[in-house]
């Protein structure tokens, strides 16, 4: 575990003085999965052969000498609903079970490119969906903080796996909270970057207008460099947007003298754990101390977010997954009928309840007559939301709350309760549809479990985001906990 405590620099320089090997590194990750994984269950596929043999290639031309990049030889996870060229992605669904893709998501292709080394696909909700890693179709991946709790969801098994140091980084998707969430719960660094920033080629996707991936790193300067090697244009996103990609770590002074932050009411009113809220408070604390000021402000519109979010999430998801028929990929039901029965099997047999619940959902508020009065009014408000953003952004330049109401909560407490577990999400879906970019860090502890701290920024302006989260980081100490596995 001390190997993987490393900040990715420390690392970096360890392989360029050759003072550690690829293939060292490659050995402590799998070392490490074989201790942890019983317990924490973080990933579906491993990529064992794959990834050693690379591991040889990558000692080779460290021999051959060289400055090498910041994320050249580091063992990396990726969400099983990126798509990685020979390599499983099932999206935890028993749809795409069989699911071997032929091509690279553009972000796996810049990992690669990068020189990272993919250890595996780790777990998470089926297709996305899920706020828990409970509705993974395989298994639940465990809290490593506790393993009676959830890790967060969707992207569970990514912040798990880099809680538990069985990688050094893993990229993850954020829809309403996926990234930020998780990682709240399990005590790491995780960066929902601006809707557009990152491409989504090669992302399965759930909801279009809303899925952005991700990294998921142990302190804020590992995040930064991770971004800087994802992010840019990609002729093969329609929503890609062509902005100029700044040096992420040039932002990271420790100055955050003269930042203005609001904080937003709504998101330490009812429903927030009072622990939370203190440690909020707390963090506030440190910035005023840093030479920032901060004040309450209103996003009015968030009490909306939540059915807002679901509706068009559902509805996107709905055509979305319509493309899984067991016609053209994935599993295909035995002795149908005819074709619409073939539909109907497939789909009910491989598909779990949290999707059909969100695929029903969506195509009911599709529907002819219904339209207007739940999609067309939902994205409507979903512009209310972004205006109250926009708003706070003429005066401030950062919002901070929580990044979850709560710390993670037992496995199985809320599973039978979806309206309760939708809830989770109320600080991060109004940023999700406003498609501005926000960052979840450790801020304190309640009852041995992490409480995560969210720093909500402009548009493409990561910069001060990881500016001012890097400055917090520095003068606290929550980012150097680790679980005792």
């Amino acid at each position: 575990m001390a190997l993987f405590d490393l900040r990715l620099q420390d690392v970096h320089n360890k392989l360029n003085n050759k003072e550690l090997s690829v293939s060292e590194l490659v050995s402590a990750s799998y070392a490490r999965i074989a201790e942890t994984e019983p317990a924490i269950k973080a990933f579906i596929t491993l990529n064992e052969e794959q990834a050693r043999l690379q591991a040889s290639e990558l000692d080779k031309q460290l021999q051959e000498g060289g400055e090498r990049g910041l994320l050249f030889g580091l063992p990396a996870g990726v969400k099983d609903n990126i798509v990685t060229e020979g390599l499983l992605t099932t999206c935890a669904s028993q749809f795409l079970s069989n699911y071997d893709p032929i091509y690279d998501a553009t972000v796996v292709r810049k990992l690669k490119a990068a020189q990272s080394v993919t250890i595996g696909k780790l777990n998470m909700d089926e297709f996305a969906m899920g706020g828990s890693n409970e509705n993974s179709s395989f298994y639940p991946t465990h809290n490593p903080w506790n393993t009676e709790f959830v890790p967060g969801g969707s992207s569970g098994g990514s912040a798990a796996s880099v809680a538990a140091g069985q990688v050094y980084f893993s990229l993850g998707s954020d829809t309403g909270g996926s990234i930020r969430q998780p990682a709240a719960y399990c005590g790491i660094v995780g960066l929902k970057p601006t809707y557009g920033l990152v491409s989504r080629f090669g992302l399965v996707a759930f909801a279009s207008s809303l899925d952005q991936i991700g990294p998921l790193t142990k302190n804020v300067e590992d995040s930064a460099y991770v971004l800087q090697a994802i992010a840019g244009y990609d002729a093969g996103d329609s929503t890609s947007t062509n902005v100029e990609i700044p040096d992420y770590t040039s932002a990271l002074t420790g100055d955050v003298k003269g930042l203005r932050i609001g904080v937003p009411k709504e998101y330490l009113g009812a429903g927030i754990d009072p622990r939370v809220k203190e440690a909020v408070l707390q963090a506030l604390s440190v910035y005023e101390s840093l030479g920032a000021t901060w004040e309450e402000v209103s996003l009015p519109h968030t009490e909306y977010a939540i059915a807002t979010y679901y509706l068009l999430a559902s509805s996107e998801a709905s055509s979305n997954l319509a493309r899984f028929d067991g016609v053209r990929y994935g599993v295909r039901a035995e002795n149908p009928e005819n074709l619409i029965d073939l539909y109907k099997k497939s789909r009910s047999e491989g598909f779990g309840a949290e999707v059909k619940r969100r695929i029903m959902l969506g195509t009911y508020a599709l529907s002819s007559g219904y339209y207007d009065a739940y999609y067309l009014k939902a994205q409507k408000v979903r512009t209310l939301i972004k205006q109250d953003f926009d708003q706070v952004f003429s005066q401030y330049d950062l919002i901070i709350g929580p990044t979850a109401p709560t710390p993670a909560f037992r496995i199985g407490e809320q599973v039978g309760d979806p309206l309760t577990m939708y809830l989770n999400d109320i600080c991060t879906i109004p940023v999700s549809l406003a498609g501005v970019p926000a960052i979840s860090v450790p801020c304190g502890m309640a009852d041995g479990l992490p409480i995560g701290l969210q720093i909500i920024g402009k548009a493409f302006d990561e910069s001060t985001v990881l500016r001012a989260a890097h400055a917090f980081e520095q003068h606290t100490e929550h980012h150097k906990q680790r679980p005792q596995l």
